[in-house]
């Protein structure tokens, strides 16, 4: 069984301002590098592969965590807002012309104006996955893990998800034979040592 534990990249600005990035090409912002920079990976996933998404923001968590430079992806590019990149969605939800959801009606097939569906994520990424040879770590962002994690626990975008992604935690999918199982618990980063 191939294992592949996947890792939210840290804070941006973007993020804590609520606006939507996709891929917009944000990078981290200071209180995230410093925090970052105190973690690391636990074993054994620190001898594991290291990837991330091609976006500075994933590439730079990786290089925090990991201690090494990761293999680079366009796979694990996150899923494109469209016209919604660098709105907030709080803005896009009280506009009445608007078509913003929540993600728990999204169905596989919800696309932003201009922008990708869960659908169109999953036909990039399970393929990426599923070529993998050894243990990885993938540092990406939270629409791909959500698309990986639904894949993984058969979850349709319809209703709540069984599970909550958070930082700073590694969600572990087992891949074996074409069949996928998210292990149930978050593995949490380490502290550095001093």
């Amino acid at each position: 069984m191939i294992r592949l534990a996947l890792l939210r990249h840290g804070h941006t600005a973007w993020n804590r301002a609520g606006r939507m990035q996709g891929r917009s090409d944000i990078p981290l912002d200071d209180a995230a590098r410093t925090e970052l920079a105190a973690q690391t990976l636990p074993a054994p996933w620190n001898a594991a592969d290291l990837c991330a998404s091609p976006l500075v923001r994933a590439v730079e968590t990786a290089q925090l965590v990991g201690g090494r430079a990761p293999q680079v992806y366009a796979a694990l590019t996150e899923m494109s807002w469209g016209d919604w990149e660098g709105r907030k969605a709080l803005d896009l939800k009280a506009d009445p012309a608007c078509d913003h959801r929540d993600i728990e009606q999204w169905g596989w097939s919800y696309t932003p104006p201009a922008g990708e569906s869960p659908a169109g994520v999953r036909a990039r990424v399970v393929p990426w996955a599923d070529a993998l040879r050894r243990d990885t770590v993938a540092v990406c962002h939270i629409g791909v893990m959500r698309v990986l994690l639904a894949h993984a626990t058969g979850w349709n975008f319809d209703g709540p998800a069984p599970f909550r992604i958070k930082r700073n935690r590694l969600f572990v999918i087992g891949i074996e034979g074409g069949k996928w199982t998210a292990m149930e618990k978050p593995v949490r980063l380490e502290r550095r040592a001093p």
